[in-house]
């Protein structure tokens, strides 16, 4: 299935949406975990971390698998931060992080962050949003 047509997946939504918190699972039983941290400097920056939260990864927080579910995943992600923007209108910066795995180098974009990106160009609009796309990390701010 491409990217363009993958449902989301049930999602378990914080009973406090400020809480920041959202899981689900997939049907080969991964478990996930998006989190929405505050910056101490600013609250209107957020960092979005995610991954799988499994037992069987302990050791390596916020892993993601590929078991043929990663379009799904990425549109449970897709539509958890869209939840999330719509709940928290006045944040002005989002920033992912795309930890390099096993192998790759630190001095250029990881895969994980490749990903996120295609994404993330979907999730913002170009017009109100600056998309800042470093070697493992991309910064969303919105435009003046």
């Amino acid at each position: 299935m491409s990217e363009g047509f993958s449902e989301p997946y049930k999602i378990v939504f914080p009973d406090i949406p400020s809480a920041g918190v959202y899981f689900f699972t997939t049907p080969s039983g991964m478990q996930y975990e998006v989190r929405f941290g505050r910056k101490k400097d600013d609250i209107l920056s957020a960092t979005i971390v995610f991954g799988v939260i499994n037992e069987e990864f302990e050791g390596e927080e916020y892993v993601m698998t590929n078991k043929n579910e990663v379009y799904h995943v990425m549109a449970t992600i897709v539509k958890i931060i869209q939840t999330f923007r719509n709940e928290h209108p006045n944040v002005r910066s989002y920033e992912f992080t795309g930890e390099p795995k096993h192998g790759e180098s630190i001095d250029s974009p990881t895969q994980r962050i490749r990903l996120y990106y295609r994404y993330v160009q979907k999730m913002f609009d170009n017009r109100d949003w600056d998309i800042n796309f470093g070697k493992n990390t991309i910064i969303v701010q919105r435009k003046k």
